[in-house]
This record gives C-alpha cells, structure tokens and sequence, in this order.
C-alpha cells in the first residue's frame, strides 16, 4: 500500500530541491529547470511546509541543504533517476517487454551483438536496451534487470548462468618477436599491456607457464578494443581473448608472442537480482543464451 498523499510531494518540488543541492542555488537551479528563481522558492517553501521540516539553510553565499534533508535528497534523487528510466523503457517499447541489459563492451560487440537479430526475430515483443558497466553495481540501486559478468561467482546478491569460460592468448604485432628467444621468459622483458579490470592477469597467466612474475608493469587500458590497436601498432604485448583477436591474427596484423596452450583467467556469467521473480523478456532472453551455448535448460 502507498503512504498517505500528505507525505506524497510533488515532482515538481522534488526536482527543485536535487537541482538546489547538486548546484547550490536556486538561481541555477531555476535555470537548468526553465523556471523563474521565485518559482524554485516556492517549490522548497512549499515542500517544507508540506514535510514540517527545514531543509534548506540560506546564506548570502549559497543554498545548503540541512543535515536532515541530505538523506532525503539521495533517496529523491534515486526515486527521480528509476522513474525517468522506468519511462524512457514505457515509451521504447508502450506494449511492455523491455529488457535492460548491461554488458561489457568486448563481449557485447564483438560476441553478443552479432547474435542479437535472431534474438530480436524469435521475440519480436521483448525490446532489449543495452549500456556499458565494466564493474558489478548493486541492482538495487540501477535500473538494469541483468547483466553480463566477467570472473568468478563473486557478484553479490545475484544469481548466475554460466555461459563460456574464456581463453587468453599473448599477441604482439610481428615486428617485436624479434625479442623473442623462443620461451615465455622473454616476455618479462617485453613492454606488457594491462586492463585495469584484471590487473593480475598477467601475474596469472606467468604462473601457469611455471614463470615467476612480480609486480609486472605496463601501459594501463579500460577496454579491450583501445588496448588491441595499441598492440597492432607495436606498443607491447597484451593477453587478449582468442575470440576477440582471431581476425587479426588471420590477417598477419598480430602474431602469437608465445605458442603455448591458451590460458583461461575466468568465464562469462549472465547475472540478475537474487530473490526476484524474473521477468518473461529476462526469462527468454536466458533460454535463448542456453540454445545459443547449447547450455542445459533450467
């Protein structure tokens, strides 16, 4: 049951009172709202009024929000963003069956993009919206309904389906294997590139190949796509999925750095609140994923 209207405010104030705190006055506050300054007034006059509680201390210098109404406004504000969301979804799609996903960019670009339209042709009533996150977040406080987990099982409050494990291999463009003796030793001396998201990978794969490795250095990447043209332009060597490098090295544009058994450093997840009921364009979406693995059914 929703709470008595008295403590229901309006969006209007609710708006005047998140850009008041975020901007710090009600002249830019009535700006970015396309109000007049005596107009976001109101709206806060009105709203404490309606509360019972002081919510903004006013200065000559600034409007600051009361120890009191910062609580409140984080609450406002997370209300605001997931009724905009819940909004733009109604208006992509008036007949229901959205499904947000996130993804991580290789992995929606290079595997899961490709594969969309027989999604889209064997569920023309699901809309699928997709948005970037390279870290797990906390679904409570984001409006996705799924997301796509690189790792280990170690998403909190989510359950999982499993959908590949992932192998890496190292790759530089032609010309550095000069360097090379033959043996994985000479990468410690090979400039290495690094994704910031699995910074020990190379730590990782050194020990599989009986190598000590500490402290490996190297130029810093947040994604995969900026990480492999810089290794087709001869910057280092990088562990890249065999998946996302396979025409390259079809090409010639990239070689392996070294030919031994492909590495696997984690697998791919497909992850969704734990404890809520999934909804039919979630529960198609993952039976669809399991046909497209041949994965078993649940």
């Amino acid at each position: 049951m929703i709470a008595p209207r008295r403590f229901l405010p309006s969006i209007s104030s609710l708006l005047a009172l998140e850009a008041v705190d975020r901007l710090g006055s009600a002249s830019a506050a009535a700006g970015e709202l396309s109000l007049s300054q005596s107009a976001v007034s109101r709206q806060l006059k009105t709203l404490e009024e309606q509360l019972g509680v002081a919510l903004i201390e006013r200065s000559q210098m600034r409007l600051q929000l009361t120890p009191a109404a910062e609580g409140y406004v984080e609450t406002a504000r997370k209300i605001l963003q997931q009724l905009a969301q819940a909004s733009l979804k109604l208006k992509a799609n008036p007949q229901g069956g959205s499904l947000q996903l996130a993804i991580l960019p290789a992995f929606g670009m290079h595997w899961l993009a490709p594969r969309l339209q027989d999604f889209a042709r064997k569920n023309p009533g699901v809309t699928m919206n997709l948005n970037t996150r390279l870290r797990p977040f906390d679904f409570s406080t984001e409006g996705f309904d799924a997301a796509i987990h690189f790792g280990e099982q170690n998403w909190a409050g989510a359950d999982y389906l499993e959908l590949m494990r992932e192998e890496v291999i190292p790759v530089c463009a032609p010309a550095l294997m000069e360097q090379s003796d033959g043996t994985p030793d000479w990468l410690l001396s090979a400039p290495l590139l690094h994704l910031d998201t699995r910074a020990d990978a190379w730590e990782q794969w050194f020990a599989t190949q009986g190598v000590e490795a500490f402290g490996v250095r190297g130029m810093l990447f947040d994604q995969f796509s900026t990480m492999i043209q810089a290794t087709v332009h001869g910057l280092g060597v990088a562990l890249l999925p065999g998946y996302l490098v396979a025409q390259d090295l079809k090409d010639g544009r990239l070689v392996c750095a070294w030919h031994g058994p492909q590495v696997s450093l984690g697998r791919y997840y497909l992850v969704w609140p734990q404890g809520k009921a999934a909804s039919a364009p979630l529960q198609a979406f993952r039976g669809w994923l399991q046909h497209q693995l041949d994965l078993p059914g649940e």
